[in-house]
Order: C-alpha cells, then structure tokens, then sequence
C-alpha cells in the first residue's frame, strides 16, 4: 500500500463519525418523516384542506420561533445575522421552498403507494450531484443498490391504475429539489460558518414572507382562512402537528446529512416510503392492488435494506477527490 492510499485511510477514519450517531439520526429522520407523510396526508386528503402553502407557512413559523427561542435560553447557537449570511446560504432557501411545496402538493394527487414509489428517483439524482458538486465516489455495490431501488420503482409505478399527470409532474419535482437539498446542506452545515442551526433558522427566516406572499395572490391563504373545520379540534390538533413535526423533519434531515452522506439520507427516506406503501395497502383506503406493483415494492425494499447493510458495514465510505489525495501524503512530508 502507498504512502499515500496509507494517509488517505487514515484521514477516513478520523473523519467518519461514529456508527450510533449515523444509526440514531437516520432512524430519527425516517421516524419523523414517517410521521409526517400521515399526517399531511390526513390533512390534505381526508379532510380536503386546500391550502398545502398555507401548511409551509406554519412549518416555517414554528421552525423560526423554536430555534429562536432557543438561541435566547442559549440551548443552541448559531451566528448572529450579517449581510455575509444569505451568501453563504444560497441557493439553499430556494431549493428549501420548491422541495417544501412540490412534496406537498404531490402528497394531495397521489396515492400514499404511488407517491412512494415516484419519490425513489431522488436517490439517482442525489446520488449524481454528490458526485458533481461535492466530488465524492462510490464503490460499485453502493451503486448497484441505487439501481435497484429504481429498478424496483419502475416495476411498481408500470402498473399503476390511478394516473395522475399533475401528481407524478409535482413528485418529480419534489425528486429534484430533495436531492438538490440534500448536497447542498451537507455542503452548508460546516461548523465554521452557519452550522446545523444557522442552516435551518435562516431559511426559514429567508423563505417564510416570499411565501406568504405567494400563498396570498394566489388564492391560498384566503382558501386556507375560510376553511370549514378551524372549529374541528381534531383537525386543529393535526394542523398543529404537522407544524412541529415540519420543524423536526427539517432537524432531523439536517442531523442525518451531518453524520452520513445526502445519499444516505435520502435512501433512508425511500425506505420509510416503501414502509409507508405497505401500510397504505392495509389502511390507505386509496391503493389499487397490483402483483407487478407489489414485486416492484419488495425489489425497492431490497435494494434499500442492502444500502443500509452495506453502509452499516462501511462500504459506502465516499472516496475523497483527487486534491484531498494529493494534499494527504505532501501533508504528511
């Protein structure tokens, strides 16, 4: 072995974080974007609430006076704002808000089983800017798992009976932006400069007026206003939800891409959606059973459950870029 493969190993390894961190953040991730497809589901379905905006707005208000507040109690820090902060955090508010909105709107059109399957083609996506915009490599198995989510993806979505062109435009979309996000917040969250809660309190801060005001010349803020169930507690508890656990999805994704890769990231967040199309075949009430569609649901799985091994084990280790490579063993002289 080379001096320098030799240095970059050992630069590895004092960089990859321990595996109950990478384990507990991805499972708090999936937990909580688990949660939250339901409940928006309810929302925006079940009780027909036309305003997926007017949702974002509140995600975003709670998400701005949680940290606050925190900031205040000095439970968490983060830089005061300068006029160097929006340059350091673009593009990542815009991205913020097309990966906010299409995911919502996608969840009103589709099926919760469809919308699984459709959102599997962020993970090739992701996969593809990480190499282009962070300069990192996987080894072959990582990327034969990829594939075979997508393949499995494909299978399923062949045979779906409930076509919708606006929802699949929408969940495509949504694929775009997740992994755009995804890249870029691994890219932001240096501690050195904005760190896990600057990133998410200032877009939030960045994002919520363009919103609102969005959401009122379009006719979505007054729809949301004059929605029949403010008087329904049920639905007022669900609204409420659905804000705070908009606020610890953001965390979560956040403290996810810290500790592993965007990559990761994202296929934890395609097996929580394949979980959430088996339960959609028993309780969903919208799923059309198909042979093909369930195949293709239980390859997406296996391509999944092998990501997760493989990365457990270590395999899915990124290799550093050739500068990095370079700079390990002059380092060392």
């Amino acid at each position: 072995m080379s001096t320098g493969q030799a240095a970059e190993e050992e630069a590895d390894a004092a960089a990859e974080p321990p595996a109950l961190p990478r384990v507990l953040s991805a499972l708090f991730y999936g937990t909580c974007s688990f949660l939250i497809v339901l409940v928006n589901k309810s929302l925006l379905s079940a009780y027909s609430f036309p305003s997926p905006m007017f949702l974002g707005i509140g995600q975003m208000i709670v998400t701005i006076l949680i940290l606050y507040v925190s900031k205040l109690i000095k439970i968490v820090h983060f830089p005061d704002f300068d006029k160097s902060i929006p340059v350091k955090l673009f593009p990542l508010p815009l991205i913020y808000i097309g990966n906010h909105l299409s995911g919502l709107s996608s969840t009103r059109k589709l099926s919760l089983p469809m919308f699984t399957v459709l959102r599997k083609f962020a993970i090739p996506l992701t996969l593809l800017l990480e190499i282009i915009i962070l300069g990192k490599r996987y080894p072959l198995n990582i990327i034969v798992s990829v594939f075979t989510i997508i393949l499995g993806a494909f299978i399923a979505a062949g045979s779906d009976l409930s076509f919708n062109l606006e929802g699949y435009i929408f969940v495509l979309l949504n694929d775009i932006f997740t992994a755009a996000n995804g890249v870029y917040t691994k890219q932001k969250i240096d501690p050195k400069e904005l760190g896990k809660y600057g990133v998410l309190f200032y877009n939030a801060c960045f994002m919520v007026i363009p919103t609102a005001t969005i959401s009122y010349f379009t006719g979505d803020f007054q729809q949301a206003t004059h929605f029949q169930h403010w008087t329904n507690f049920l639905f007022v508890f669900q609204f409420v939800l659905s804000c705070f656990l908009g606020f610890l999805l953001m965390y979560s994704t956040v403290l996810c891409s810290h500790y592993n890769s965007a990559l990761t990231t994202t296929v934890v967040g395609a097996i929580k959606n394949i979980s959430i199309a088996y339960i959609g075949m028993l309780i969903g009430g919208d799923y059309i059973f198909s042979m093909l569609n369930f195949i293709g649901l239980n390859i997406c799985m296996a391509g999944g459950l092998r990501y997760s091994f493989l990365t457990l084990r270590g395999s899915s280790k990124p290799a550093q870029s050739g500068d990095e490579v370079n700079a390990a063993p002059e380092s060392k002289t």
